[in-house]
């Protein structure tokens, strides 16, 4: 039989791909989930067991945390990347390790097809795609959702009529769990106007008063929280448990689609966001100038291509090279305190503070220079400016 492994995640769309194409296809379907973070082994035990009920050959859950920071997160960080300054990038850094994943699975099992359940509306069936036609170009794509243009409710009509009578409810909220965030979409996020309510959010408002955190960093990667050290995917998983107890990290996101519409999300990524914000408070007080300046534009562009499914592009390698080399005196303390719903940065300490009071006190005094040096150094500074003027000067 012909081997095709599915991109499953359990839903509507990817069961009625497993039914559609073992039963009427006639294909051997290996269904395979990427664990990228926010399953719980009960999760991934129901998935499995709901597969082998759409007819699947094989089921396999990879757990691919780890990569996922490693390729990812780790330069999400680095760069403090937010799409337009205010989503880090949730979803859509994730599906690109779990394309990753799946392409190399079909290729591990000598698989002739992959096959995913994305719609044609999206940004998903860009990204998966894309990286399936570049890892694997000899494998043919199967979409059945977009291909047929199915609605939600002839799928559902589908798998009743083969024996698949489950609850396909559709739940009033869209939740999906990863290591850098959840999204959160419903009917108020199809509005420009409305806010979505607080029980949309997955994590309720638990603890009050507010709470010291201490956050180390190593060369821009998070090393210990609170002094106890782990790998930092599990630090990150740590900060999510302790920070969302605080309701910290929920808004609303609007950007630009890869498919040029307007799209709106709902958010949580309590961990994400204080990481994101730490590290870029410790990096103002140890990197230059012109390493933050430089750093801005690319850490955007870095964002956007990934969003955009353009990962594979080597100028993401390059661009990753300047971030991790950026990090080298990315070192220190950053001292966090959470309060219900918000958290503040009260400061840094580190070895490679540029703040250090034997070179002067900002506004204050100067140990490095003599008034003297200050005017030439002011005279020279101006003289383009001056020039300029006095050469075009209208009066």
């Amino acid at each position: 039989m012909k081997k095709v492994v599915l991109a499953y995640s359990g839903g509507l769309d990817t069961s009625y791909c497993a039914v559609h194409l073992s039963k009427d296809l006639g294909f051997e379907v290996h269904a395979v989930s990427v664990n990228t973070g926010g399953f719980t082994k009960e999760e991934i035990q129901k998935i499995e067991s709901n597969a082998y009920k759409m007819g699947v050959a094989t089921y396999k859950n990879l757990d691919s945390i780890e990569t996922y920071y490693q390729k990812v997160i780790k330069y999400l960080i680095f760069g403090n990347v937010l799409k337009n300054n205010t989503y880090p990038l949730s979803v859509s850094a994730e599906r690109i390790i779990q394309a990753i994943e799946i392409v190399n699975y079909a290729k591990k099992i000598g698989a002739d097809f992959i096959a995913h359940g994305s719609t044609g509306a999206g940004n998903d069936q860009v990204r998966f795609d894309m990286i399936f036609q570049t890892l694997a170009p000899n494998i043919e794509i199967i979409t059945p959702i977009r291909d047929l243009r199915l609605s939600r409710q002839e799928e559902i009509e589908y798998l009743k009529n083969n024996g698949i009578d489950m609850s396909w409810e559709k739940a009033q909220y869209s939740i999906n769990r990863g290591l850098w965030g959840t999204s959160v979409g419903g009917v108020e996020t199809l509005t420009s106007e409305k806010a979505l309510p607080d029980a949309a959010y997955p994590s309720q408002l638990k603890e009050v008063g507010e709470k010291k955190v201490t956050l180390s960093f190593v060369k821009g990667e998070l090393t210990a929280i609170n002094g106890s050290e782990n790998k930092p995917e599990r630090l990150i998983e740590k900060l999510g448990e302790i920070a969302s107890a605080y309701a910290i990290g929920r808004d609303i996101h609007v950007g630009d689609t890869i498919v040029g519409i307007k799209g709106r999300v709902g958010f949580e990524a309590s961990a994400a966001l204080i990481i994101l914000k730490a590290h870029h408070l410790l990096e103002k007080h140890t990197l230059s100038k012109w390493q933050l300046q430089h750093k801005d534009y690319l850490s955007s562009f870095y964002g956007m291509h990934l969003h955009e499914g353009q990962y594979l592009d080597p100028v993401m390698r390059d661009i990753e090279a300047f971030l991790q080399n950026s990090q080298d005196k990315v070192t220190g303390e950053v001292y966090v305190t959470l309060r219900p719903y918000h958290f503040k940065l009260d400061g840094i300490s580190s070895p490679h503070d540029l703040m250090n009071a034997k070179f002067g006190s900002y506004g204050e005094m100067n140990k490095g220079w003599t008034a003297d040096d200050a005017k030439g150094f002011i005279k020279i500074f101006g003289n383009q400016n001056k020039m300029y003027h006095q050469l075009n000067s209208t009066e």
